[in-house]
């Protein structure tokens, strides 16, 4: 892989951002607390999204306030309760887990405990072929891309992938983290999962590099925003296996990356806005963040303030850029930015 002007530049704008965190860290702690609890939200629902589950952040956000293990019976909830319980204890534990074979695989079996679907392949490698297909409009399905083999093949990559990852000691963080999330992805070497474990395992190296910044806002919803495109460099890469060049994979990879710190940089700004909000500006603003989609009537009613106060409070709540407004006439609502 050629390292170009572009990387450089790109892997230097995060690094500076990174230089600057800890100052930040530590006059935003209260803020950070309240990003934290809507990243996690935002990266379960995101990851669980992207492999096929239709529960939106509302619901996950419901479900995680008052997790019933007993109650989890249908698939999607369970895929985002093992999501969310493997986040948190990356976010928890992330110096004390190492990289290694046994590790990932516990990981797994934390994000797949739940899954009654999963539980004869949950923390060991695939037995049977997972080569990535698509459904075509007549319903046959074409294989996109052909995995590595089961049996040794797999084992033998993922030993090779862990021994490389250890003992590099000249490959940029930035670089290993991407490098190490593709090639993952590229063995898949579990029989389902490892498209959440990829992300997951993103977060891990992230954090173990000191890229504390990561756990405030979702890299996940992100990449599920760039659905299209992250499955595109994927595949445009994985085309040329072996000794591919994963240089645009690596780009999309850090502008991820870039445009995440934008947007934390512009959560921790509107937060500094917050902090100057009147009483009742401030309980509308978190009536918006609780309830996404809510009428100016909703927020009056609620809240028992005058509509006509309302009305003229929400215009502020849009130019201070805290809030967006959707749609038009008796149909308008708001919603967070």
């Amino acid at each position: 892989m050629d390292i170009d002007w572009e990387l450089i530049r790109l892997i230097s704008q995060i690094d500076r951002f990174d230089a600057t965190w800890t100052s930040i860290e530590k006059k935003e702690g209260q803020s950070l607390k309240q990003l934290k609890a809507i990243a996690t939200v935002r990266s379960v629902g995101a990851s669980t999204r992207i492999e096929g589950s239709k529960m939106s952040d509302e619901e996950v956000e419901a479900l995680l306030k008052g997790i019933d293990i007993t109650k989890i019976v249908d698939r999607d909830s369970q895929e985002v309760v093992g999501y969310f319980e493997s986040l948190d204890l990356i976010s928890e534990s992330y110096d004390d887990i190492p990289i290694t074979e046994s590790s990932i695989k516990n990981l797994h079996n934390i994000l797949l405990k739940h899954s009654k679907k999963d539980e004869w392949h949950k923390g060991d490698y695939k037995q049977l072929c997972n080569a990535v297909e698509a459904k075509l409009p007549d319903g046959s399905r074409k294989i996109i891309f052909q995995t590595t083999p089961t049996g040794l093949p797999t084992q033998d990559a993922m030993r090779l992938l862990i021994d490389w990852y250890n003992n590099d000691k000249e490959t940029h963080p930035l670089v290993k983290c991407a490098l190490f999330a593709y090639e993952f992805v590229s063995i898949h070497p579990f029989q389902d999962g490892n498209g959440r474990l990829s992300r997951l395992l993103s977060t891990l190296l992230l954090l173990k590099h000191g890229y504390k910044w990561i756990q405030y806002v979702s890299f996940e919803h992100e990449i599920e925003n760039r659905k299209t495109e992250y499955y595109r460099v994927l595949r445009s890469c994985q085309a040329q296996r072996p000794n591919e060049d994963i240089t645009e994979w690596i780009r999309f990879f850090f502008n991820a990356l870039g445009s995440i710190q934008k947007q934390l940089m512009n959560k921790l700004e509107s937060k500094g806005v917050e902090t100057r909000l009147s009483p009742r500006e401030k309980a509308i603003l978190t009536f918006i963040e609780n309830n996404a989609g809510c009428k100016s009537g909703d927020i009056a009613k609620k809240l028992g303030i005058p509509n006509p106060t309302v009305k003229r409070i929400l215009p502020d709540l849009i130019e201070k850029n805290l809030i967006e407004k959707f749609g038009t006439g008796p149909g308008t609502n708001y919603s967070i930015k």
